[in-house]
């Protein structure tokens, strides 16, 4: 029986987490995806791959600052998932992050944010490929406390802007999100951020932790 409650507890959490994290816009968003990504021919994902190594191999740093929180400091991993991490890095030195908010909190498992709605539909003008195992990309990274991993729609290649940091170990999540980094320092303001807030799938606007800045170190 407990066996059971927890695998259902497992179950009710991955719904939870595809119905929340990423943007889903319907016909939208296919077609904001197929300007960056063709599915069918491959042919702008190798584009893109080629161009998000020659950018973003090794390992990148970023500070994320929250307003009346603190600074995480992030390493990412170009070698595990590049797309991500180049994207990552081309909105955070646009400044696309500045002022967004963390949206979503949910102690014991995620703190999520970079939604330019704040409320869990939005994102940036370009969808990327979902560099997870389940979408047949080599990526080893696991959702363990302190990961940084890429939020979506339940379509594969639908990831934008919109990232969570894992509170508590989440290893479920593995080989369906594109995981990119870990915090190296500042996860107890990921704690203070939780304690703070409780758990809210969305937090009233008022209330929402915002990111000051998302500054790109190397």
């Amino acid at each position: 029986m407990k066996k059971r409650l927890i695998g259902l507890m497992l179950a009710a959490a991955m719904a939870l987490t595809l119905a929340a994290c990423g943007k889903d816009n319907g016909d939208s968003d296919q077609e904001s995806a197929g300007k960056d990504y063709d599915a069918a021919s491959g042919e702008l994902d190798a584009g893109q791959e080629s161009g998000a190594e020659s950018a973003s191999v090794g390992m990148h740093h970023v500070e994320i600052t929250v307003r009346d929180y603190g600074t995480i400091s992030v390493e990412l991993d170009g070698d595990a998932a590049p797309i991500t991490v180049e994207n990552f890095l081309k909105l955070a030195g646009e400044g696309f992050y500045d002022g967004l908010t963390f949206h979503r909190i949910v102690p014991g498992f995620v703190i999520q944010g970079g939604d330019p709605n704040g409320d869990g539909t939005g994102g940036s003008s370009e969808t990327i490929k979902g560099e997870f195992s389940e979408n047949g990309v080599d990526n080893t990274l696991s959702h363990t406390r302190g990961a940084i991993s890429m939020a979506r729609s339940s379509a594969a290649d639908s990831a934008s802007s919109q990232f969570f940091i894992v509170h508590e170990d989440s290893t479920f999540l593995d080989g369906q999100y594109a995981c990119f980094g870990y915090v190296t320092e500042g996860i107890e303001v990921v704690d203070t951020i939780c304690d703070t807030i409780g758990s809210n799938e969305l937090v009233e606007k008022e209330n929402q932790p915002v990111i000051e800045s998302i500054k790109v170190v190397d």
